[in-house]
């Protein structure tokens, strides 16, 4: 049972978008890994963009310096 944890920042990701996350990660297993879809589990988890750090920096902080420039 193949699984899949995608880490995403929680900045207005649709329903969709999620869905499309989840069928496009199981199909890439089916695809590459010839895995049963029915036993694919796909979770996806949002992170506050307070609790993610790039380059020493928090996502917050480079987001609104990005809206700032």
């Amino acid at each position: 049972m193949p699984y899949v944890n995608i880490k995403i920042t929680d900045e207005q990701v649709t329903k969709e978008q999620k869905a499309q996350l989840i069928q496009g990660a199981t199909q890439l297993l089916v695809d590459v890994l010839n895995k049963n879809p029915a036993t694919t589990v796909v979770v996806i988890d949002e992170v506050n963009t307070d609790n993610w750090g790039i380059g020493g920096e928090v996502v917050t902080t480079l987001r609104m310096r990005a809206k700032q420039e």
